[in-house]
């Protein structure tokens, strides 16, 4: 049987080890987050070994999040890829001792080029921590590990301190949900961030008749866009203002009780003030209104300069939903 004490131990070790790093975070964080944010280059994540795992992380994080970063090899580097390496870019460097050798070879060249550098190291007073513009402390009171030996405490914490530095910078950039969305677009959570806007049909794809149109080039635009409606609009302004909709029932409707429905005009079979949506609906918001009223289409619609008035923008039909598997 899994010795469960030893499991527990560990979860305690580790939960710990980040509790301890909240009352260390001082001016020295701040510092950390000012060089993050005025960065005008890439911050480059560097560490060896475990450490370089976690590097990985914190700029995968980092860059989902509108950061751009990417991790630096520090054995590798020294072969070449140093010349990744810019004055306006900020170097984020972690080592638990801050003594490893790969990273403090490279100490020269970072000055030498000029890029800033941010230590996240264990050892306080360690060359890493000197050479740094910033210097934040993850040390931790011991790993996780039986014999205190496995990196595991100390690279929970160096994580930790990772995402602190991430998520403090998503808002001190301000940091939206439709921007997390346009970087995660293959991704659940950005499909359930997505926006109608873009997923609308607009512009010549968008479907749209005037009042006075006649049936028979009303069908035709029906028929030529294939959605199944088409909006009506006033035809002032620019974008037009909405009057209502015209929807294959509609058509089926007015045969129906009609003798020669192709002397109608788009106003007199038009449905008036139909199901709208703005720009920044949420697509799943859109997918449970239309659910809601049994409909296959919904128009998008602007709102110019406090007017009251719903002018076209596009439309959303269920099967671009479905496309984006949101059901």
């Amino acid at each position: 049987m899994a010795d469960r004490k030893l499991a527990r131990k560990v979860l305690e070790t580790e939960a710990a080890a980040i509790l301890a790093l909240v009352d260390r975070l001082d001016h020295r964080f701040d510092c950390a987050v000012e060089l993050l944010r005025n960065c005008k280059g890439r911050v480059i994540l560097t560490g060896m070994g475990k450490s370089g795992i976690i590097c990985r992380k914190i700029a995968a994080t980092l860059t989902s999040t509108g950061t751009p970063a990417f991790f630096l090899h520090p054995a590798e580097a020294r072969h070449g890829d140093l010349g990744v390496i810019q004055s306006d870019d900020v170097v984020v460097a972690l080592s638990y001792s801050g003594e490893t050798e790969e990273l403090v070879r490279l100490l020269e060249t970072i000055r030498r080029l000029g890029a800033k550098l941010i230590a996240i190291t264990g050892g306080k007073q360690s060359t890493l921590a000197q050479a740094a513009d910033v210097s934040l402390d993850c040390s931790v009171a011991e790993e996780a590990c039986p014999m205190n030996l496995v990196p595991t405490a100390s690279t929970t914490a160096a994580l930790a301190i990772g995402d602190a530095l991430a998520m403090t910078l998503l808002v001190e950039k301000g940091f939206r949900e439709e921007d997390f969305a346009n970087l995660h677009p293959g991704g659940k959570l950005g499909k359930r961030l997505m926006r109608v806007e873009s997923l609308m049909h607009s512009g010549d794809k968008c479907p749209i008749v005037h009042a006075t149109t006649r049936m028979r080039d009303v069908i035709y635009e029906m028929s030529r866009k294939g959605l199944g409606m088409t909006c009506v609009v006033d035809g002032s302004g620019e974008p037009a203002a909405l009057l209502g909709i015209i929807t294959d029932g509609d058509l089926r409707r007015h045969m129906e009780g009609t003798a020669d429905v192709l002397d109608l005009t788009a106003a007199d079979v038009m449905t008036r003030h139909p199901v709208s949506v703005t720009r920044n609906t949420l697509a799943a918001e859109a997918l449970n209104l239309m659910e809601q009223r049994k409909i296959t289409s919904i128009v998008v619609v602007d709102k110019i300069d406090g007017d009251a008035t719903k002018r076209v923008a596009g439309v959303v039909h269920l099967h671009d939903l479905w496309r984006m598997e949101l059901f």
